[in-house]
Order: structure tokens, then sequence, then C-alpha cells
């Protein structure tokens, strides 16, 4: 499916490739400076910049591809489905996890393990299994984004690389890979952020002028003459109860094979996993880094806020107009392919017969650029492992900084090169995906829930937990067909088992990097020995109250977030008096969440002793 972009489609976008390298190339020498500089930007990045950066790096196009299938065969349920990511784990981020996280002042998730767990062999052996995780995951969404970029420049850039398709899509793949990784080697986190924001306002454009066009094409009578019962409801039920039975055959046989038609059992599964996934924090990625990338404790949680309320109503505002669109003007198109519909395809249909010129070459320039974010936000996040946490900690730790910034720009074409690779052999998106989101992902839960909760959990456990949860995710293809996310009890049960058994079976970690870690962390949870060897020497030291407030916000930020989902969709399809409760729902939340949440922010606890103090001060940045 070859498109003929018009001139002016084809300047927007080589105009954004020039723009987007020079701005990275520009700030390139701010990130030269030293390690601390080249992946985390010194520090110096405002929360809103890093909201934006993180924003963008999310909103890549398989996703949206996906996102848009979703809506269009589950209707309004489809909002819950990206619970399986999970989504609102940046509401947990922005609640509490983000403030722990930056209170550490390290630079990495395998950083952080040393400051958790101390330098003993359970804690090198721990910190080697999450560098291994970190890499696993880069290398896997490194993969992700060459298929995914590879396969949408083929259909909608104008030049026939190769006459094979398959070749041809390999080829545009290594072309925009090779300009991603230009930049994001040169200019590390200052380039990943500053283009990323720049990445943002150009989709968010393209967003909004989708959904206008939608709305202005598709009144509300011609749209519900099309979908079938059901599919504008947001509640939840046991079963889906949305039959396309007589319209589109082609979209039951869809549900089937996804399972969800038991939507209770599906949605019970995916809570779970949603909210063990999220009490683990965020995985070590480029998530991770801009939560250590922000000036402070308080700016970190308000860049997981400002993603959510940056990103979720423009994207949602294009998911929806794409949607409509197909729905309204390309069923018989999609009817015709009988029981061969590839529900991805909805995406470039609906921009190649219905988006205007001009407005096409943005749309276009703005998915390249979230894709080019997400594999550059991940490139970034491989030399910070390897350099950081590998050359440096056990190799050569007193290095000239200029060297360690090198052998960055080594390791990550390195990594680029190798993803690349990996690529070339996996034949679908969704086949990643799924192993991404419920395997990799559901090897992470237990040993990293522990870790913020239990003070017996030790470098011991975390390891073999770890190495579990890998095992079985490495090998849950080869093994069964059973889809990741049920088997994901059974992953969690076996993780959770070696984690417990190693740590009972092992001496606990060292008490004074427990006492630091608590005094500086302040965690809730089962920490009692700790806190009280901690007030035999500061008695002015508190534990901290605040389980019931967290947990309460929470469970307010979850319900915030799914009503800023659904505001777009309820507006596009015009649907206004949905719409005027989904609203009147985010503005409550947001009035309690500033009460609750945001008036209550704090760096540090004000009981911290002195020394603590004023190690932690070095760690923010002066705002003035």
């Amino acid at each position: 499916m070859q498109f003929n972009l018009a001139p002016l489609d084809l300047a927007i976008i080589l105009l954004y490739g020039v723009a987007t390298l020079g701005v990275g190339l520009w700030v390139s020498r701010r990130a030269s400076d030293n390690i601390r500089s080249y992946f985390l930007g010194g520090n110096k990045l405002r929360w809103y910049y890093l909201g934006i950066s993180n924003a963008s790096g999310q909103f890549d196009i398989s996703g949206t591809m996906w996102l848009v299938s979703l809506l269009f065969i589950y209707g309004l349920t489809s909002i819950y489905i990206p619970w399986l990511w999970p989504v609102f784990n940046q509401v947990f981020l922005m609640v509490f996890l983000s403030v722990w996280l930056r209170r550490s002042g390290v630079m990495t998730g395998a950083e952080w393990i040393t400051f958790r767990f101390g330098d003993g062999l359970g804690a090198r052996l721990s910190h080697l299994s999450v560098v291994a995780f970190a890499l696993i995951g880069v290398l896997s969404f490194l993969a992700y984004g060459f298929i995914g970029i590879g396969k949408f420049a083929a259909v909608f850039l104008p030049w026939q690389l190769h006459p094979d398709q398959y070749w041809n899509e390999i080829y545009y793949g290594l072309i925009i890979t090779a300009v991603t990784t230009v930049y994001v080697v040169k200019g590390g986190m200052f380039s990943v952020v500053f283009t990323e924001v720049l990445q943002f306002f150009i989709m968010t454009i393209a967003c909004v002028a989708v959904g206008i066009i939608a709305m202005q094409q598709v009144s509300p009578e011609v749209l519900q003459a099309i979908i079938p019962d059901g599919w504008t409801s947001v509640g939840i039920g046991w079963t889906l109860d949305i039959d396309w039975g007589g319209t589109l055959e082609a979209a039951n046989a869809r549900i089937a094979a996804d399972g969800y038609e038991l939507f209770g059992v599906f949605f019970m599964l995916m809570l779970l996993k949603g909210i063990l996934v999220s009490m683990a924090g965020p995985a070590p990625n480029y998530d991770m880094q801009r939560i250590l990338s922000a000036q402070s404790p308080i700016e970190a949680a308000k860049v997981s806020w400002f993603v959510n309320v940056v990103m979720l109503f423009p994207r949602y505002m294009l998911i929806t107009g794409l949607t409509v669109l197909a729905l309204a003007f390309f069923m018989d198109d999609l009817r015709a392919m009988g029981g061969a519909v590839d529900f991805e395809q909805i995406l470039p249909l609906a921009m190649k017969h219905y988006v205007p010129t001009g407005l096409l070459g943005l749309l276009i320039a703005g998915l390249l650029a979230a894709f080019m974010s997400t594999f550059a936000a991940t490139t970034n996040a491989a030399p910070a492992y390897v350099v950081n946490d590998i050359y440096k900690r056990y190799i050569n730790d007193e290095a000239e900084p200029k060297r360690y910034v090198y052998l960055s720009y080594i390791v990550s074409i390195a990594f680029v090169v190798v993803g690349v690779g990996i690529g070339l052999f996996i034949p679908t998106l969704h086949e990643i995906i799924s192993w991404i989101v419920s395997g990799l992902y559901g090897a992470y839960a237990a040993s990293n829930v522990l870790k913020w909760y239990w003070w017996r959990f030790n470098g011991y456990g975390y390891f073999f937990g770890m190495v579990v949860g890998l095992i079985i995710a490495l090998a849950l293809p080869a093994l069964t067909d059973l889809d990741p996310l049920y088997a994901f009890p059974y992953m969690l049960a076996a993780c959770l088992l070696a984690c417990v058994l190693a740590s009972l079976l092992t001496a606990p970690d060292d008490m004074e990097v427990l006492k630091r870690f608590y005094v500086k962390v302040r965690p809730w949870g089962f920490w009692g020995p700790v806190r009280e060897a901690v007030q035999a020497e500061h008695p002015g030291v508190k534990v901290n109250p605040h389980f019931a407030r967290d947990a309460l916000n929470v469970v307010v930020g979850v319900v915030w977030q799914t009503a800023l989902v659904a505001m777009p969709i309820f507006m596009v399809i015009q649907h206004w008096q949905e719409f005027a409760l989904a609203t009147l729902v985010v503005v409550l939340t947001s009035l309690f969440l500033w009460r609750n949440w945001w008036c209550k922010l704090e760096d540090y606890p004000d009981d911290m002793p002195a020394d603590v103090v004023q190690e932690a001060d070095a760690h923010i940045v002066s705002r003035h």
C-alpha cells in the first residue's frame, strides 16, 4: 500500500527531520561535560520539560495503531485495556514512588540497587541482575522500534528503495534509525529531551486537527447507525456484550482471538498485574531516567503528573478521530477483506483517504517523531547501565569524564546495531509487545515490589527472584501457548517463592545500609526493626504515616486518569452529556489531588538527621 504524498507533505516531513537533527546537535555541547550531564542533563532540566519529553517518548506509532484498533472493535470499553501496560503506573509514580526514587540521588536503576542493598555479594548479584534486565529491555524496545518505524515509513514515504517490500521496510528502518542514533548519541539526555519537546508540539497540533475533522465530518446520528449496542458504554460487566454480527464479522473473530469475551476475568487479572507492576516502580528504562533527571523529589512527582496532563487528551483526539473516520467511511473496505482484516491498518487507511494535504505531512512527521522519541530515549538508557554500572564500577572508576562520554557513544551505537539485528528476526510487532508487557514486566514485579516495602528482603532474594522471573519470561514462548497475562499469576508465585526463600535462608543486609535507605527514602511498609534501630540513634525520626493518604490518592488518581482518557473520546463522538460528566469527574478529582497530594509534596521528611540533610541537599539543583 504505497502512498503518493503531495510535495507540501514531503517538504514538511523533510523540514521536521532537519529541525530535529539540528536541535539535537545544537544542545549536544551541554551534554558532553561529564557523565551526569550526559545521562541526567546535569539535573538542570525543569519538570515540565521532562514531563513533555516523557509524554512524547510514550506516544509511539505502534501503540497508536493498536489503540485505534481497540477503540474501533471494543468501543469505550477499550479505555481499560491499556491497563495491561499498565498506564496507571504514572499515578503511582506521581503520588509517591517518584519522590521515593529521586530521593536516592543516583543515576540509574542499577545504581539504586547498591543504595538499597549495599555492596555485599548479594547486592552485587542483584546489581548485575537488574543490569541484565535493563539491557534485555533496551534491546527489546530497540527491536520493537526498528520493526515499526520501517513498516510505517515504507507505507507513507514515496521512494521505493528496493523492489522487495520486506527489504524496502528494512532499508527505511535502517535510514531512520541511523538519523535518530546520531542526535541521541551526540546529545545524551539534553538532546533527547529538547528534541522530544519539539516533537510533542508538532504531534499535538496534528492530533487536535484530526479530532476536529472527524467532528465536522461524522455526526452522532451517522456513527450511532454503524456501531453495535454497548459501544459507547464505559461499564464493566462479566461478559463483553459487544456483538458485531451482521456488521463486521471479522471484529467478532478478533474479540474471540483476543480472549476478552469474559471481560470480568480479563479485567481482574489486568488489574492485579497492573497494581503489582505499578507498586514495583518504574522499570530501569527511559521512564526512570526522566525521574532521576528531575531537579528535586517534588519535581520528579510533578514530571509523572504532567505526563498524564499533556499526553492523554491530544493523543485520544487523534485515536478517536481516526476511528470515527474509519467507522463512517471505510466499513465497506473492511468488509471486503473478509476474514483477513488487519485492524492495525485502520490508522494508515484513515490517514490516506481523509487527512488533507499539509496536515497529512504534519501528522506523518509527528508519528515518525513519536517513534524516534521512543527509540532515542531507549538508546540513551543503554550506556547509562553499561558505562556507569559496569565499566565505571568494576573496570575503571578513575577515568577522565570525557572517556565515559565517548564510551557511551560506542555503547549506544553497539546496542542500536544489536537491537536492529534482533528486529530482523521478529515477524510482527504484536509478538514482541505481548512478551514485553506481560512476560518481561511480569518477571520484574515480585522482586521490585518487595524491595520497597519489606526490610528483610535482601540482595540474594532480589537476585534469585529476578533470575527465576527472567528464565520463565524467556522460556514462556517456547513452553506454552498460554497468553502471558494468564501466565502472570504462576510467574508471580514462582518469583515470590524464590524471593522469600532466598531472603530468609541468607543473612539480612547490613543494618547501616538499611538505616541510610530508610532515613532518606522513608517508605511505608514493613520496616519495624530498621525504624527502631534508626530511632535508637535519632529519636526524632518518625514512621511514614501516609500510607492511607497515598492509597486514597492512587485510587482517586486512577479515576482522574481514566476520565482524562474518556473526555476526548466523548467529545469527538459528540456525546456531550457524557463529556460533561467526564469533565466534572476530572475537575473534582483534580481539586481533590491538588489539596491531598500537590499541596503536601515534600522533598525530604522534616525530621531527617543533619548529615543526611546535607547529603540530600547536594542532589537538589537550586531553582534560583
